[in-house]
């Protein structure tokens, strides 16, 4: 079970040195250190770790507060790592995720989280309910006095929001995008990232994912030549190019399971029917492979 050691340092005057030996000592042969406030959650070195990270491999921190500076931030991180198949330990405290005792710990701060958004919501209730009795209205009064501040605040508050929110949702399209870009058009990208997507989730907009994407590009955790023109394939090499990048995300995907993501898609076939057939996406895999689209034997 492969670790991964995470140290982080809130100033470029700190050294993670101690964190780095620590997590060696534990058994990490990979290490990542970063500098980075333990309040900001756009945290670059952190973001690929997650991105990157496999299944059954653990994530290794010397504390929890070296990771996460609150507990909806390491909850979230823990349930990213979930959702990978991938574990999480903390050395100094009675957190690991892949031991029962570990796995009952996560559920009692997650049950105290819970608790804690509740009495948020509570209190701010109150607050409210409290002012409008008094004839006060809510609000920020800087924003109101248009104070440059304020403004400035707010907005950054949003882009993190905005970010947090792309950063949760980076396994469903950051390993399409980064494979599948320039080489692909965005509207061929866009369905093979919607086809991959939980029942449950919202499907992505070709506008949306390009907006992510340079966010992405923007804070380095994606290379800018992905924004580039796409030279489109001819109408013979589409099919190819598109059943290529679905085997390449997984190669132990089924011949069956292709079809069904195909048809998810409303891709017709060669022959122009909605319903398609394990050979002829065999068929299309040899074609893939020998385009050079392929790398694995069909």
């Amino acid at each position: 079970m492969p670790l991964i050691g995470y140290a982080r340092v809130s100033t470029e005057d700190q050294t993670p040195l101690p964190q780095s030996q620590a997590l060696k000592s534990a058994g990490c042969a990979e290490i990542h250190e970063e500098h980075a406030s333990g309040g900001n959650r756009a945290r670059p070195v952190l973001a690929r770790v997650l991105e990157r990270i496999s299944k059954g491999d653990t994530l290794v921190v010397v504390r929890i507060d070296r990771l996460a500076r609150s507990l909806s931030h390491l909850l979230e991180v823990i349930e990213r790592l979930e959702a990978k198949g991938a574990f999480f330990r903390s050395i100094e405290d009675p957190i690991d995720t892949a031991s029962p005792q570990g796995k009952f710990t996560l559920q009692v701060l997650g049950a105290a989280a819970e608790f804690e958004r509740a009495l948020i919501r509570e209190r701010t209730k109150a607050g409210l309910r409290s002012a409008r009795a008094d004839g006060r209205i809510g609000g920020n009064p800087g924003l109101k006095a248009r104070d440059a501040g304020a403004i400035r605040k707010v907005r950054a508050a949003r882009v993190e929001s905005h970010f947090q929110k792309l950063n949760a949702s980076a396994e469903q399209w950051v390993p399409e995008v980064r494979r599948l870009r320039p080489d692909m058009p965005w509207e061929d990208v866009l369905r093979v990232v919607n086809s991959g997507l939980p029942k449950e989730s919202q499907p992505w907009t070709e506008a949306r994912l390009i907006r992510a994407t340079k966010t992405f590009v923007k804070e380095g955790l994606l290379p800018e030549a992905i924004l580039g023109r796409a030279v489109r394939a001819s109408k013979d090499d589409r099919l190819p190019a598109i059943i290529a990048a679905i085997k390449g995300a997984d190669p132990e995907i089924t011949l069956q399971a292709i079809c069904d993501r195909l048809e998810n898609m409303r891709e017709r076939t060669p022959r122009g029917r909605t319903k398609w057939q394990p050979s002829s996406v065999k068929m299309l895999l040899q074609r893939a492979q020998g385009l050079g689209l392929l790398t694995q034997s069909p």
